[in-house]
């Protein structure tokens, strides 16, 4: 990956607001849903900026959890037309798995912002522990 200045977070996840603000941009968008995060990113890879994360990291299905966090590039650099294509399967990806209509409570809304921030700090080398850490109770 390139320099972490040049690294823009796209995500509707709260904690990843809380635990890498100050450490790396982050545009939180929480009114949009996984989808919506997903389309946000490719409209910005076709304007010329680079992916940095796959769209469709770890092991929970887009379906399962309402939160999404992608890194792009600040600023453009150029179109990608394989960057692109990524970006358009990782939606058609997520159109082919039938909408839950779940009500989730707060805690597994939680558990949900906790995976999506940890998978999106491996990808970054950003210390999970010490981000949490910011908000524990002495």
């Amino acid at each position: 990956m390139s320099s972490e200045r040049d690294y823009l977070i796209l995500t509707n996840n709260p904690l990843v607001a809380r635990c890498m603000d100050g450490r790396f941009t982050i545009r939180l968008e929480e009114a949009l849903g996984y989808r919506e995060i997903l389309v946000l990113a490719r409209d910005m890879v076709y304007e010329g900026h680079t992916l940095y994360t796959h769209p469709l990291s770890g092991s929970v299905k887009p379906n399962e959890t309402p939160y999404k966090s992608v890194v792009v590039s600040k600023v453009p650099h150029g179109f990608s037309a394989e960057q692109a294509e990524i970006m358009g399967n990782a939606i058609i990806a997520y159109d082919k798995f039938a909408p839950r209509n779940v009500v989730l409570t707060d805690q597994i809304r939680q558990d949900f912002q906790l995976i999506d921030y940890t998978l999106l700090s491996g990808a970054l080398n950003f210390d999970a522990a010490a981000g949490l850490s910011k908000f524990a109770q002495p």
